[in-house]
C-alpha cells in the first residue's frame, strides 16, 4: 500500500518543492530575519500537499491516454485527490487569512494551474509550456511566497486594493534579488521537465502530447545546458551584488560533476538510464547552493 501512494504521488519528484523551500529558509537565516513559524509550516504543508494532488492528478488523467496502470481503483485514485485538494485549500485560505490579499491571489493562481495543467479541454502538459511553468511556480513562487510572508511589510511590493482603483508598488532592488535567487530552482527544476520531455518525445507524439522538445528539437539539448550555466552565472552575480556571501562561491565547484552529466544526457537520450542525471544535477546544485548558505547564516 505505501509503495502504491508514493508511486501515485511521484514521492521522488517532489524535492523541486522541498528544495525550494529548504534554500529560501537557508537564506532567511542568513538575513538574520525572524521566521513566523506559523505562517511558515501551514505553507509548508498546503504546498507540498497540493504537489502531492497535482502529481495524482497528472497520473489520475494521463492513464486515460497511455498504457500505463493506475495505482489504485480510479473511484479510489479520485477520493485521493479530492481529499489533498481540501486539505491544500483549507491551509492555503488559513494562510491567506494570517497574511494578505497577495498571498490568496497568487496561491489561487498556483491552484488553478497546478489544476489545469493536465486537467481540461486543452491541458498545459500538453502544450510547449511544461518548462516555464515549472520553473515559474517552483523555482520562482515558493521563494517569493515564503519569503513575502517572513518579511516586514512593504519589503517587495504593495498592493492597494479598492473600489475605484487597484495600486501596485514594486520595490525594485528587492525584487531584483528574489528574481537572482529563484534562478537555480527555476533552471534546474525546468530541467527535470525538459529532459523528461526529451526522452518522451516520440511517445508523447503518438498520444498528441507537443511539448518544447518538439519544436526545439536539437537545440533542447543546447537549452538543457545553458539553463545549468545561468545557475552558475547566478550565484556569481548575488555574490557580486553582496546578496550572498562570498562563502557560497564555493558551491560552484559543483560545475564538475554537473558538467559530467551534462555530457551523459547529451550523448543519449534515455528515461530509462540517462535522465536521472537531470535529477542528480539538481540535487548537486541546489543541495550545494543550500548548504553555503546555511554555513554562511553561521559564520
Amino acid at each position: 500500500m505505501i509503495k502504491r501512494f508514493l508511486s501515485y504521488f511521484e514521492i521522488k519528484t517532489k524535492i523541486t518543492s522541498t528544495f525550494a523551500f529548504m534554500l529560501t529558509i537557508a537564506y532567511l537565516l542568513y538575513r538574520d530575519q525572524p521566521i513566523d513559524w506559523l505562517r511558515t509550516l501551514v505553507f509548508f504543508f498546503s504546498m507540498f500537499l497540493f504537489d502531492l494532488t497535482t502529481t495524482a492528478i497528472n497520473n489520475y488523467i494521463d492513464t486515460k491516454t497511455n498504457d500505463q496502470v493506475l495505482q489504485f481503483e480510479r473511484r479510489t485514485a479520485f477520493a485521493i485527490i479530492c481529499v489533498l485538494f481540501a486539505l491544500s485549500t483549507v491551509l492555503g485560505l488559513t494562510l491567506a487569512y494570517l497574511t494578505d490579499a497577495v498571498v490568496l491571489l497568487l496561491g489561487g493562481l498556483c491552484f488553478l494551474t497546478g489544476v489545469f495543467y493536465t486537467y481540461g479541454p486543452v491541458p498545459i502538459s500538453r502544450m510547449p509550456l511544461g518548462e516555464v511553468m515549472s520553473g515559474l511556480f517552483y523555482g520562482l513562487f515558493i521563494p517569493f511566497l515564503l519569503l513575502y510572508i517572513n518579511m516586514p511589510e512593504g519589503t517587495y511590493l504593495t498592493l492597494g486594493l479598492g473600489w475605484e482603483s487597484i495600486n501596485l508598488e514594486l520595490k525594485v532592488m528587492p525584487m531584483i534579488s528574489v528574481l537572482l535567487l529563484a534562478v537555480t530552482p527555476m533552471c534546474t527544476t525546468a530541467n527535470i521537465m525538459l529532459a523528461n520531455n526529451t526522452c518522451d518525445v516520440e511517445k508523447d507524439v503518438a498520444v498528441r502530447r507537443y511539448t518544447l522538445p518538439y519544436y526545439l528539437g536539437k537545440k533542447a539539448l543546447r537549452l538543457f545546458a545553458f539553463l545549468y550555466y545561468a545557475c552558475y552565472a547566478s550565484i556569481v552575480a548575488m555574490v557580486v551584488l553582496r546578496i550572498l556571501s562570498p562563502f557560497c562561491l564555493v558551491s560552484l565547484l559543483s560545475f564538475i560533476p554537473v558538467q559530467r552529466n551534462i555530457n551523459i544526457f547529451m550523448e543519449r537520450q534515455d528515461k530509462a538510464t540517462t535522465f536521472m542525471t537531470s535529477i542528480k544535477n539538481y540535487i548537486i546544485i541546489m543541495g550545494s547552493l543550500t548548504v553555503t548558505v546555511f554555513i554562511s547564516a553561521v559564520l
